[in-house]
């Protein structure tokens, strides 16, 4: 079936059209030329641009935030404890899994425990994330279900779990969900997607993160239903057995949460010098240098790309210097050729750009994580200190130095807001560290196409790429809504041709 998009704004160009044929553009030009098709959308003047892609998503995770226990909004211990119980008594059965809880700026000057949380829970199991997801407040009743995790590392007896022990508290709460429930989230992330004008979600899938069978359901409603395509990557070493998944369901990667490090709020992001409010830790780094130069080379001789999460900057030296030793081994035209990328990269120097831009790399970035908590009295300045925090993320000198951006938001840790992501970009919380308006824009478009290694090499409005669009309820061109810091509602989605949601 073809479709014309007729009377649209393209760029700042009005009076456009499109034509849509197999899933592709087929042709584009004035709106008094355009071809006849099988159906006409009429756009009266509306802006139409590419649809976002959030390179990272972890999409059961977020549905379950938008549909259950949301403590981004608590301002204090009493108030997330007045959300859990008001949640409690809503849903009477089953695990209490909540996320959002940042004790940053709460007058208590700390976070949940473990009695706060079984004074309301009971015998009830429950899983409450920090903001960050690198740690979390648990139940005694979770606790009890996990044997061994009073010897894990990261081990707290107040029930505040991080490093090893909450990695397996995590996994022992998602595993608590049942198929029904993971499906009606994945759904609620998808149509919230959608309605964003999200034509494309990266999954970062892990066994740390979510689980194989998690993946395939996603993977499985995303092939089968209209809304946002599903890229998946998987999180977990080639020694492991990380290469059989990725092949098994012919995913996009072997990467994206492949945690080298954990996050700063967490003060597990792993950091050449000790954390500036906690001198007696530098975080910790997660794996052997052996192990991740094993995971490139095996994953650069498949032609499979490789990712990994590096937070603090002894973790992106960690996986650079393995990237370089697959590098000297394999020629850097065969690493190149992967576009292996790095996910979060906050903590940015000269060597690592020069780095990135030599091996073909990918920077997978989160705006909204400098919006939150970037600036020079923020979380990061508490955390790193004023200097190192005003030089984290410095997107400015990421694109100057031709290393691929993409943008994401890594929902549920910050919600899915792809224009908020944009103009965070730009309006960056450290002076000449922000992007270009146009270019933030395609970083949040095309970049995210670039980082899957499925670019169109004429560009995401070109003849012949991928018909993936979004129709914005403006009739003001593109630079307008940038410059102006426009929301513009999406009146219509397309992907891969079908059109997703909304009336034209």
């Amino acid at each position: 079936m073809s479709m014309v998009i007729t009377d649209v704004t393209v760029g700042d160009r009005p009076g456009r059209a499109l034509l849509v044929e197999n899933g592709r553009i087929a042709w584009l030009g004035a709106a008094a030329d355009a071809p006849g098709a099988d159906r006409v959308v009429t756009g009266e003047g509306a802006l139409l641009t590419p649809a976002f892609v959030d390179a990272h998503v972890h999409a059961t995770a977020t549905g379950l935030a938008l549909t259950g226990l949301d403590l981004h909004s608590s301002l204090s211990v009493a108030d997330a404890v007045t959300d859990l119980r008001a949640h409690v008594d809503r849903s009477t059965s089953g695990i209490v899994l909540g996320t959002g809880w940042d004790e940053t700026g709460w007058p208590e000057r700390r976070g949940l425990t473990r009695h706060d949380v079984d004074a309301v829970v009971g015998d009830r199991p429950a899983y409450l994330a920090r903001v960050d997801v690198h740690s979390a407040t648990v139940s005694t009743a979770l606790l009890d279900r996990i044997p061994g995790i009073a010897e894990l590392p990261g081990f707290s007896t107040d029930g505040r779990l991080r490093l090893d022990a909450h990695h397996a508290a995590r996994q022992a709460a998602y595993g608590s969900v049942d198929a029904v429930q993971r499906r009606a989230a994945q759904e609620a992330t998808r149509a919230a997607a959608a309605a964003l004008g999200i034509g494309s979600l990266h999954e970062m899938a892990g066994p740390e993160v979510s689980s194989a069978e998690d993946l395939r359901e996603l993977l499985a409603l995303a092939a089968g239903s209209p809304g946002p395509r599903v890229l998946g990557y998987w999180g977990e070493l080639s020694e492991r057995g990380g290469l059989d998944l990725v092949r098994e369901l012919g995913l996009a990667g072997a990467g994206g949460d492949l945690f080298c490090d954990g996050a700063f709020g967490s003060h597990t992001a792993a950091l050449s010098s000790p954390y500036s409010d906690r001198p007696d830790t530098a975080g910790a780094l997660r794996f052997e240098t052996a192990s991740l130069v094993a995971h490139v080379r095996d994953c650069t001789v498949a032609g499979i790309q490789a990712g990994f999460h590096c937070i603090g900057d002894a973790a992106v030296g960690q996986v650079l210097d393995a990237v370089g030793a697959v590098v000297d081994e394999l020629g850097v035209a065969a690493v190149r050729a992967c576009r292996h990328r790095l996910e979060h990269l906050e903590m940015v120097t000269g060597d690592v750009i020069d780095r990135m831009r030599a091996w073909g790399m990918v920077a997978s970035v989160q705006p909204a994580f400098d919006a939150a908590w970037g600036g020079d009295a923020g979380m990061y300045a508490e955390r790193l200190g004023r200097e190192r925090a005003l030089a984290t993320n410095p997107f400015a000198d990421l694109a100057e130095g031709e290393v691929v951006l993409a943008l994401g938001s890594d929902a549920p840790v910050t919600p899915l807001d792809p224009w908020g992501g944009v103009h965070a970009a730009v309006d960056h919380r450290t002076p000449a560290s922000g992007l270009r308006p146009f270019d933030a824009f395609d970083a949040a478009t095309h970049g995210g196409w670039s980082a899957a290694r499925s670019e169109h090499p004429a560009g995401p409005l070109a003849v012949g790429a991928p018909a993936d669009l979004a129709l914005w309820a403006t009739t003001d061109g593109l630079s307008r809504v940038l410059a102006d810091r426009g929301r513009p509602e999406c009146r219509l989605l397309v992907v891969d041709g079908l059109t997703v949601g909304g009336q034209p």
